[in-house]
C-alpha cells in the first residue's frame, strides 16, 4: 500500500532533508510540500495524507494549531519535527506518533517512518495520542494557557476567557463555560497555576474564578462573603475581601 505524506516546513533546506530521505521509501509518497501553517491546512484538505511531517515553529499558524484546526478524523498519522530541547521533547515520547529532533540521522528518520507505518497498519484511532501530543506542546510552550479538552468524540481547545470558573471534583477540575461542564483530569493547584495569570483567582478550597465574570460581592454574614457572576451564579468565598479587591483592581 502507497502511504501519501505532506511534508510541512518552512526552512526549504528542512523539506529538501525530508524529501531526500523518503525517496528511498518506495511505499511513500509525497503528494505536497508546504512552507507555512495556512498552507498545510488546505493540502490536508485537498489531498487528504496518511501522513505529515510537521515543523513545530512555522509562520502563520505553528505545528501545534495546525493539528487543532483539523477535525479529528481528518488528522494523518503526526511526525513532528522540531528544534525543541530534548528535554522538552523526551515529555511526549511515550505518544505512539513520534518526533524528529532537528538535525536528525537517517536511522533516526527510518524509525520515526516505520512507527508511522505500524500505527497506519494497526486501524486504531489516534485522535487520544493527537490529544495527548498537543497537550504535551501546549504546556512545553510557555505563555501558551488554553485547556485541552478531550472525549470520545472530539478534541476541545478552551481559551481562559471562555471559563467563568473552575470547581475540584476529586482528581478532577470541573471547567464550567456558559451551560456547559468539560471535565479534566488535574489538580486544583495545577490549574490555578495555569488560570491565574489570566486573570483567575482562587476563592476557595475548590473554587477558581474568572475575575471578569464577577457582577457582584454579597454579604452573607459578618466576615463572610459570596461572589454573583454574571450568568447569575453563586459562589461562596473563603479568602478575604481585601485580597478580592486588590485582584479585582488588576484585571
Amino acid at each position: 500500500m502507497t502511504l501519501r505524506a505532506i511534508i510541512a516546513d518552512d526552512e526549504p533546506l528542512a523539506r529538501e532533508r525530508v524529501l531526500s530521505l523518503l525517496a528511498t521509501q518506495a511505499d511513500i509518497e509525497v503528494v505536497a510540500e508546504c512552507s507555512n501553517g495556512l498552507e498545510t491546512l488546505k493540502a490536508i484538505e485537498e489531498h487528504r495524507p496518511d501522513l505529515l511531517f510537521l515543523d513545530v515553529q512555522m509562520p502563520r499558524l505553528n505545528g501545534f494549531e495546525v493539528i487543532e484546526a483539523l477535525p479529528p478524523d481528518d488528522v494523518p498519522v503526526v511526525i513532528f519535527t522540531t528544534a525543541h530541547d530534548e528535554h522538552a521533547i523526551r515529555a511526549f515520547e511515550v505518544n505512539a506518533l513520534d518526533y524528529l529532533l532537528k538535525p536528525f540521522p537517517e536511522s533516526r528518520f527510518n524509525l520515526a517512518v516505520q512507527r508511522a507505518r505500524d500505527e497506519l497498519a494497526s486501524s486504531r484511532p489516534n485522535r487520544a495520542q493527537v490529544g495527548a501530543l498537543i497537550h504535551h506542546l501546549h504546556n512545553s510552550s510557555p505563555g501558551t494557557a488554553r485547556i485541552l479538552v478531550r472525549s470520545a468524540e472530539r478534541i476541545l481547545f478552551l481559551k481562559p476567557d471562555e471559563i467563568d470558573h473552575a470547581e475540584a471534583a476529586g482528581n478532577y477540575v470541573i471547567l464550567h463555560v456558559g451551560k456547559e461542564r468539560h471535565i479534566v483530569r488535574e489538580t486544583t493547584a495545577a490549574m490555578e497555576s495555569r488560570l491565574a495569570p489570566s486573570g483567575f483567582m482562587r476563592i476557595s478550597r475548590s473554587i477558581i474564578v474568572n475575575l471578569a465574570r464577577v457582577r457582584e460581592v454579597q454579604p452573607l454574614r459578618p466576615g463572610q462573603y459570596s461572589l454573583l457572576l454574571k450568568n447569575g451564579t453563586r459562589l461562596d468565598m473563603t479568602c478575604s475581601l481585601s485580597e478580592l479587591q486588590s485582584r479585582l483592581g488588576q484585571v
